[in-house]
């Protein structure tokens, strides 16, 4: 027989292992599972120990002749459903459809399954039919439809297979069984199984699947009657009894303690409750704690060397305020580099910018979906102290004869030059309160880079192509030379300056994500006194263009009851401006799903994430064409170039009059648009400064780290002009006729 155990995203692995551990052969894995085959006592044992599978289906037939919803009916009346279901016995059926050219609603083709099982069972049956029944079914069928593959299946293990049977109570987080057991495994805890710890317990799901792996306990053995197939013709009860004596012959002693804690003692009554009917209780010591309160004594008393995994909240369901929740992760991070050293912890979240708040590199970080939500678990080492002390020292170690050694010439004028920098516009930056501006920007001709300094933590160095007649070998050692010579001159570590090449960006390539994004490389930075994640890593941009901070300010003092437009909003930093210039309303726009995202968590992280703020994944200007919105504020930041499949190229030189013209429309009478660019050979139409009020602020919003750069963006303050529409006309056919004349 043939099966398929779906798996959650990303834990095929793990499915395929208990496959391979139960017995089952032909094992091949798909995006959603793994298909096996097997016989009956190999799926029993299969469906017994998997902690990880989310359902078990079994095969009745595949095919790929049909190629259309009637030839799935004829064809599936021809199939023996007798043989597993008669009149006297209730049936459902479920789908799944994916990339089929002739299926357009799935449902409606489980459907014309259902009438051909129905029409097939009555002409066995002398006109009687089984019932439908959607919540109880004693057999469920299951349409499967890949492209032109049309597979049909039987629910072996039955919907409540994921459901051990011990949960009766939960609180507001839930996490389902096969979750836990899966972040379990992703652990370095399964490896060892020493001492255990879970600090944000909740229900004590993650503690019970602990006790229940650590003693070799088959998950199936809490209620083993919970199976669909008990209920098959194919069922033998014989081999059934024995798979189950197999299991419980199985069990082991548990070999550590397995410890729960959360600050709520209502979660501690429901965990102890779950507990005993998983008939692990007395291996788990559930206790009320709040884990920003415990004392290096509580520790002690655990033992050492032992792993924490856990899943604290993250704010999605529950009631936390962002800033509750970073100081819960900060104030987290710090007892476990304080108190756990030499421990292993595992932390699971949907938000890796809290995770950043825990301010520890992970070894590892592996990507899961919790209920829905795309979740990151991050594995960390906490070294003890006389780790720490040999790894600084071998660090520092490298760091002096790093810098004992005298620079290059070269490097030795650019470290000069960075000092200098340092002296003026560092002071500078320092006395305004600024603390991420630019150090560098290709001051000197032969070290072509920009340099960005962030809280005097992290350096961001963006090199621009040297020109083709460069050799590649100088450029890389100039650019070497460069990192040297910061280091040298902020003391910032090497592990800290973030090396990116840039160059001339086509259409939206300037968006690009470099790598995949992890917990490790978002930091949270400061602006005119507000938070931001940044990426040093990831993307060609950090995510927060430094440029324009005098312009966020600018819109921050301009915002108070205004209802406020941010086009190519990008991160969101001029809505979080916005936001806190007591805005009525926020509308931010980007074609980034990515940078929409970003963008609200910049707003949640400030505190920011009412119902009066609202996010749009669309072009700008298709925004602008259909929308009937007005604002009082509007920010329009377009990229020189970009490419749109439904409107295609957009050149901010030749587009500009018909986007400006777009935004006001949608300017209120007294409104403001600021519009910006930081296309160097830009020139404002001349027609529009007739229409109206165009006062150029440029100077205004160019920033004291940026003054010798003065061209790296333009920026206008639009408004609408007190005349009359005849008055427009009249001044525009007078330019015509001058420009005829």
């Amino acid at each position: 027989m043939i099966f398929f155990a779906s798996a959650s995203a990303n834990q095929n692995d793990l499915v395929e292992k208990e496959v391979l551990s139960a017995g089952g052969t032909d094992v091949t894995p798909s995006s959603s599972g793994v298909e096996f085959s097997a016989d009956l006592e190999t799926a029993y044992r299969f469906c017994l120990n998997s902690r990880c599978a989310t359902r078990v289906l079994v095969l009745v037939h595949r095919s790929t002749e049909m190629a259309s919803t009637d030839d799935l009916y004829e064809y599936a009346q021809k199939l023996p459903w007798e043989s597993w279901i008669n009149p006297e016995k209730t049936f459902a059926v479920t789908e799944t459809v994916s990339d089929c050219r002739w299926i357009r609603n799935s449902h409606f083709a489980a459907l014309r399954l259902k009438d051909a099982i129905v029409e097939r069972i009555r002409n066995r049956f002398d006109g009687e039919r089984p019932n439908v029944d959607r919540d109880d079914p004693d057999v469920v069928f299951h349409l499967h439809v890949n492209r032109d593959l049309v597979s049909f299946y039987i629910d072996f293990g039955g919907r409540n297979f994921t459901r051990r049977g011990y949960r009766k109570q939960q609180t507001e987080a839930v996490m389902g069984e096969f979750m836990a057991a899966s972040i379990l495994y992703r652990s370095d805890w399964y490896k060892n199984m020493g001492t255990f710890l879970d600090p944000f317990c909740g229900s004590g799901t993650i503690c019970i699947e602990a006790a229940l792996m650590a003693t070799n306990t088959a998950p199936g053995l809490i209620d083993p009657d919970r199976f669909a197939f008990l209920r098959l013709p194919i069922h033998n009860q014989e081999t059934w009894e024995k798979v189950l004596e197999e299991a419980e012959n199985a069990v082991v002693p548990c070999p550590c303690r397995i410890h729960g804690w959360d600050i709520s003692s209502r979660a501690i009554a429901i965990a102890k409750g779950n507990a005993s009917r998983a008939g692990v209780s007395d291996l788990i010591d559930f206790e009320v704690r709040d884990f920003t309160k415990v004392t290096q004594e509580e520790i002690k008393a655990l033992g050492e060397g032992g792993s924490i995994v856990t899943d604290p909240p993250y704010g999605v369901r529950l009631d936390e305020s962002k800033s509750e929740l970073r100081s819960l992760y900060s104030q987290t991070g710090k007892i476990f580099y304080d108190m756990f050293g030499g421990w292993k912890i595992s932390v699971l979240s949907s938000d890796v910018e809290l995770l950043g708040y825990i301010e520890m590199k992970p070894e590892r970080t592996n990507k899961l979906v919790n209920g829905g939500l795309e979740c990151q678990l991050a594995h960390y080492y906490v070294f003890n102290e006389a780790e720490r002390e040999a790894l600084k020292e071998k660090a520092e170690a490298k760091r002096r004869e790093r810098l004992s050694q005298p620079l290059s010439p070269g490097a030795q004028m650019a470290c000069n030059r960075l000092m200098k920098n340092l002296s003026t516009i560092g002071k500078e930056m320092a006395k305004q309160g600024v603390t991420c501006y630019r150090l560098y920007d290709a001051d000197m001709p032969e070290y072509s880079a920009a340099i960005d300094f962030y809280e005097n933590r992290w350096i961001s160095l963006q090199e621009y192509a040297a020109p083709a007649s460069i050799p590649e070998e100088d450029a890389a050692r100039r650019l070497e030379e460069l990192v040297l010579a910061t280091e040298r001159a902020t003391g910032i570590d090497l592990e800290n300056i973030y090396v990116k090449r840039r160059e001339r960006q086509k259409g939206d390539s300037q968006y690009t994500r470099r790598s995949a994004p992890s917990a490790s490389h978002f930091f949270v930075v400061q602006e005119n006194g507000h938070h931001f994640s940044v990426n040093f890593k990831d993307y060609l941009d950090t995510g927060l263009f430094l440029d324009h901070r005098p312009v966020r300010k600018m819109i921050q003092e301009l915002s108070e009851n205004r209802r406020f437009l941010n086009l190519f909003c990008y991160t969101g930093s001029a809505t979080v401006h916005a936001a806190a210039g007591n805005a009525l309303s926020t509308v931010s726009v980007d074609t980034s799903a990515t940078y929409l995202d970003w963008a609200q968590k910049n707003m949640k992280i400030n505190g920011f994430n009412g119902l009066n703020h609202f996010y749009y994944k669309s072009d700008s200007i298709e925004y602008l064409k259909n929308s009937y919105d007005r604002f009082d504020l509007i920010f329009c930041d377009p990229p020189t170039f970009s490419n749109n499949k439904s409107r295609g190229t957009f050149d901010v030189q030749r587009d500009h009059v018909y986007l400006i013209r777009q935004c006001m429309k949608h300017l209120s009478k007294d409104g403001i648009l600021i519009f910006s660019t930081n296309y160097t050979r830009f020139k404002m139409d001349e027609e529009l400064q007739e229409i109206y009020g165009i006062e150029d602020i440029t100077e205004q919003t160019i920033g004291d780290d940026f003054k010798r750069n003065p061209k790296i963006h333009k920026a206008w303050k639009i408004t609408h002009k007190a005349v009359s529409p005849r008055e427009v006309i009249h001044k525009k056919t007078i330019r015509r006729v001058t420009l005829k004349g």
